[in-house]
């Protein structure tokens, strides 16, 4: 029984993404538009945030209350902040432009874990579409970047589990003969990734796109659409994969999630088809890294 009550806040007329909480307003990716909105669910209001973000797509905080976003157009992961020129993290690997920078997840360390897909189509840059590790440099050094995972076929959305022991990674090729996977990397002492075990295979159908956490370490992604399978959908994981239920999607081709308001118990979930939605009290608390819940 699907006993999540859905509103919806807001509709663009593309693909929104990158829903990310800031403790009083909702920021999310207009992704073909290249802007970011700001819905404050106080007033209701929706309201443009900022302009020319390059195709912006998965955003969040770190827990100095900073914004990191990926622009898959600009093929760059930055730090935006209000009024100011975008503040790059990282844009190239061995000398060479990423593919298109998707999603990405910031651990205690500040270090930024980022899928590099390849989406738009466009002849690789990258001979693989990998995972990556973006570590902060001095107070004069740039940021170092490390090629995480290479044995991907298309990552998209990423996660880091309760503990940060453990990197979730959504690989999700749109090939026919290619398998949809939740994909859990062990991250070692050193900082690298151990060998990948597959938590749950979505098979010919679509994948996960975005993930959030609980407070209880569990894993709600978006995934599927009306073409096949079982339909849009939001899926509740335990960390080892297994699915606890299972939540009808208020529209198709739900793209990414998060919590946010009072409590971080209500959750937002953006749409390929330009809707977000809203879902309060869905009976799990959010973890994020900023804001910490209150109330």
């Amino acid at each position: 029984m699907n006993d999540w009550k859905w509103e919806l806040v807001a509709k663009q007329d593309s693909l929104t993404e990158g829903p990310a909480w800031d403790g009083s307003a909702l920021l999310y990716s207009h992704c073909d538009a290249s802007r970011t909105w700001r819905y404050d669910p106080a007033s209701g209001e929706n309201s443009v945030w900022r302009e020319n973000t390059n195709g912006s797509n998965g955003m969040t905080f770190d827990r100095r209350g900073r914004l990191f976003a990926c622009e898959g157009k600009g093929r760059r992961v930055v730090i935006y902040k209000a009024g100011s020129p975008a503040e790059v993290v990282a844009d190239r690997f061995n000398g060479k432009p990423f593919n298109e920078p998707n999603d990405l997840a910031l651990d205690d360390h500040g270090r930024v874990w980022f899928s590099d897909p390849n989406y738009g189509g466009r002849p690789l840059e990258q001979p693989t579409e990998s995972v990556y590790r973006a570590d902060p440099g001095g107070r004069t050094e740039a940021w170092s970047v490390t090629r995480a995972a290479s044995d991907t076929v298309r990552p998209n959305g990423v996660l880091l589990s309760l503990d940060q022991r453990t990197l979730y990674v959504a690989d999700s090729p749109r090939e026919l003969d290619s398998r949809r996977q939740l994909l859990a990397y062990p991250i070692l002492n050193d900082g690298s990734l151990g060998d990948r075990e597959v938590l749950h295979d979505f098979g010919w159908g679509r994948g996960i796109d975005g993930m959030t956490l609980t407070d209880e370490g569990l894993i709600i992604a978006t995934a599927g659409h009306r073409e096949r399978g079982p339909g849009p959908m939001l899926y509740l994981f335990d960390p080892s994969g297994r699915v606890i239920s299972t939540h009808t999607a208020p529209a198709d081709r739900p793209t990414n999630c998060t919590f946010a308001e009072a409590g971080l118990t209500t959750l937002y979930v953006t749409f390929g088809g330009g809707e977000v939605y809203r879902a309060p009290n869905v009976g799990h608390r959010g973890h994020l890294a900023y804001p910490h819940a209150s109330g």
